[in-house]
């Protein structure tokens, strides 16, 4: 059965290239992904797939419901793009100015469309359901995964996968990390308000630019010492501004920016507590008053401990086992988080770097592409994971 269905991916690997890269061509920001969405639902559609639109906001849900009895297994892509203007020399380079999949989001929409259209064409021997989630909004905090899920699009679902192509893996390859796989993201914007002056008399203000300074290097102090050092934690400053054009005028603020990336949930917290603690004490300490913004975004994501070492097993099977990388935790966010803390869930990537067409650059570079030969390989894992807990579970 998983043969052919393979054979049939591979069949209609052309109609994928020319999916994706109609939507490379036309991007759409998050939350504002009105056509994308249409296209997607209009394609499960025409499979003969039950397709619920909106929810969420603008999220896609189909359901797929086989022939034979088993359990519901979810797929989940997602489908926004990035405010970057593309600097690709391809024929399918984006035709929306300051706008591209820069991610691979049009990557993981085809490549999923391509495992709805092939289980659709057997559902007679399709064991269980599928639940197709087809998100929006994952660059975007809030993001679009938890409104998803608020609206219930796990109501009967037992396990959840997810893939990212990763422009750092070879084309070919599956990266697979245990335990946390991304990290908690949250951001912070600080407002620190001093005493304008003159340059020359600065005894007579209060300034905001060495006490941002302060603040900066003091801030450093929370991964440093008041972290556990076996518990990750990254807390960037980004942005530092303030004062005007004049060389001889102190400002009367200065604003940061930054972010903070976890994985435990008590390390979170802290951090946050910590970082307002030490910014109200470095003002008070010169008589200066602050504002401070923080916004919790993502929280960290988990792979199941049961469900990602048997989905490792399939990849080795189908793959080689010198195809299947075991990839360490990342400090990038990943609204996946959502859907793994509702269900057993496995977030996987999927190799797509390959020098001969320029396919080096980093995710959220101009000039991002990858090889789109990934869409197989991330609908053959798709295929075998769901065919295989399905066995698991008769």
């Amino acid at each position: 059965m998983e043969e052919k269905w393979f054979a049939r991916l591979q069949e209609i690997y052309p109609e994928l290239v020319t999916f994706r890269r109609d939507l490379h061509m036309y991007p759409e920001l998050s939350f504002q992904e009105e056509n994308t969405a249409k296209k997607v639902a209009d394609k499960l559609a025409s499979f003969g797939i039950e397709v619920q639109t909106g929810v969420g906001g603008m999220g896609v849900v189909g359901l797929l419901r086989g022939g034979k009895p088993g359990k519901t297994v979810a797929l989940r892509a997602d489908f926004d793009a990035l405010p970057i203007h593309d600097e690709k020399e391809v024929p399918y380079k984006s035709r929306i100015p300051g706008v591209m999949h820069a991610c691979g989001h049009d990557i993981h929409t085809s490549g999923l469309l391509g495992v709805a259209q092939v289980l659709s064409e057997f559902r007679d021997e399709l064991p269980g359901n599928v639940v197709f989630l087809h998100q929006f909004a994952e660059e975007l905090p809030p993001g679009g995964a938890k409104a998803m899920v608020e609206a219930g699009c796990l109501e009967g679902v037992d396990v959840v996968y997810g893939a990212h192509v990763a422009s750092e893996l070879p084309v070919g390859t599956v990266g697979i990390g245990h335990g946390y796989i991304t990290a908690a993201a949250d951001s912070f914007e600080i407002v620190l308000y001093g005493k304008g002056g003159h340059g020359a008399y600065p005894h007579t203000s209060v300034d905001p630019i060495v006490l941002g300074s302060q603040v900066v290097m003091n801030l450093q102090q929370i991964a440093s010492r008041q972290v556990d050092p076996l518990k990750q934690v990254v807390l960037s400053v980004c942005s530092f501004v303030g004062g005007g054009e004049a060389f001889n005028v102190i400002p009367d603020q200065v604003r940061l920016k930054g972010t903070v990336r976890t994985y435990d949930e008590e390390v979170r917290v802290a951090v946050e507590q910590s970082l307002k603690r030490i910014v109200e004490a470095s003002c008070q300490a010169v008589g200066a008053t602050c504002e401070i913004m923080y916004q919790r975004g993502y929280p960290a994501t988990w792979n199941d401990e049961t469900e990602t070492p048997l989905l490792a097993e399939e990849a080795k099977r189908i793959f080689g086992e010198e195809r299947v990388l075991k990839i360490p935790p990342g400090m990038g966010g990943e609204d996946f988080a959502y859907f793994a803390q509702e269900r057993p869930a496995t977030f996987f990537m999927v190799g797509g770097r390959n020098p001969e067409i320029q396919a080096t650059y980093p995710h959220h570079h101009p000039k991002f592409d990858v090889d789109e030969r990934s869409m197989i390989q991330t609908g053959q894992l798709f295929i075998a994971a769901l065919l295989a807990y399905q066995a698991r579970h008769q």
